[in-house]
């Protein structure tokens, strides 16, 4: 249960979005922190599903059902009364929002007000995170690493509709959830997260899993486009950190960034070539791009200000990432047991990150 400052050590914790790849790493997370988990999610829509290969389900107190179904939220929330909410429950994907935009909006919008409607009306809970989108800023394409206070935008419904949960965010903030009476309530923007499990459709480190444990080339969409690539319990690291630090100082509400550190910006042929090395062989081809819908080229995020503030730093770098990645995805094939694989990377990283004396550690 170390780690945190013990903030979540019996604690009541309600997560939304438990049954995806970020929830289920973070549900287990918590449960290794002492927390009594309550998830809140559809059913996991991948075969295979880390979740359910963790057997989470008898693990925690999962709730299945849709964000989008206010009244169904505010049930949740009333009954379980969290003290803390981490809102990660969403539509993630880029080129899915092109192909059902409402569907997109709905939940990635009105999820976030309903989740936060049913928290202002407990009043046993005092933080809530809700878990963005590096893709929430107006990209010019510029290169420059985006800011937290830099201008929100969105050229695709994903990103649109999660620029608009941010700004749902501050707007509940400031008039309803500012610690003074009742929660806090805080956004975070990540990265392009990878890890073992993820088994999402049009993601690139899934299709690299799949092409190669079928011995196919690895298809790569846009190789020389750039993003902030970071192993999925870094971001988590800064989900859980941002949370403790509100119980303790709801001051520090706001947005943040939470990314790698800049080395680990690099283009997407370099990590699918990294990938493909630590895999043991292999190969990728770009297909004709024509027809494809509109995805940023440049992306980068300025991670100062949750280290100025918070104290949080990415604890792996790119090649560790990509390396333990592969690693998990290639002795997964190998039959090796998920929740196993997911302890040895949870354990590997909390020792990294003690080594390198980062304050949650503390």
């Amino acid at each position: 249960m170390s780690g945190f400052g013990g903030a979540f050590a019996g604690r009541r914790v309600l997560l939304t979005g438990h049954t995806g790849f970020k929830g289920s790493w973070l549900s287990r997370w918590l449960l290794d922190l002492g927390a009594e988990v309550t998830g809140y999610a559809l059913e996991p829509d991948t075969t295979p599903s880390l979740f359910e290969d963790l057997r989470l389900t008898d693990a925690l107190d999962s709730r299945i059902g849709d964000v989008r179904d206010a009244r169904a939220v505010e049930d949740v929330v009333s009954e379980v009364r969290p003290e803390v909410v981490l809102h990660l429950a969403a539509q993630p994907l880029v080129r899915r929002s092109y192909a059902e935009p409402r569907y997109t909006f709905e939940t990635n919008v009105m999820g976030t007000v309903n989740v936060l409607e049913a928290v202002r009306r407990c009043d046993d809970t005092r933080v809530v995170v809700n878990v963005t989108t590096d893709k929430v800023y107006e990209n010019q394409e510029t290169g420059v690493p985006f800011a937290e206070d830099d201008a929100l935008g969105g050229w695709d419904p994903y990103s649109a509709s999660k620029a608009a949960s941010e700004v749902v965010t501050s707007s509940y903030r400031r008039s309803f959830l500012s610690g003074e009476s009742g929660a806090v309530v805080a956004s975070a923007r990540a990265g392009n997260v990878i890890g073992g499990g993820d088994w999402a459709s049009d993601r690139l480190v899934p299709d690299c899993a799949r092409a190669l444990s079928a011995g196919k080339p690895v298809l790569v969409r846009n190789p020389a486009s750039v993003r902030p690539w970071q192993h999925v319990l870094d971001p988590l690291s800064g989900y859980l950190h941002l949370a403790a630090s509100l119980l303790v100082n709801p001051e520090l509400a706001g947005a943040f960034n939470f990314g790698p550190g800049a080395s680990s910006d690099a283009k997407v042929a370099e990590v699918v070539e990294l990938f493909v090395r630590e895999w043991g062989g292999g190969t990728w081809e770009a297909p004709l791009s024509d027809g494809q819908p509109h995805e940023a080229g440049v992306l980068r995020l300025d991670i100062d200000k949750a280290g100025r503030t918070l104290g949080w730093r990415p604890v792996w770098d790119l090649g560790e990432t990509v390396r333990r990645t592969a690693r998990w995805y290639r002795r997964y094939g190998e039959r090796h047991r998920p929740d196993e694989l997911v302890a040895e990377d949870l354990d590997a990283y909390r020792a990294a990150a003690q080594d390198a004396a980062v304050p949650w550690t503390t």
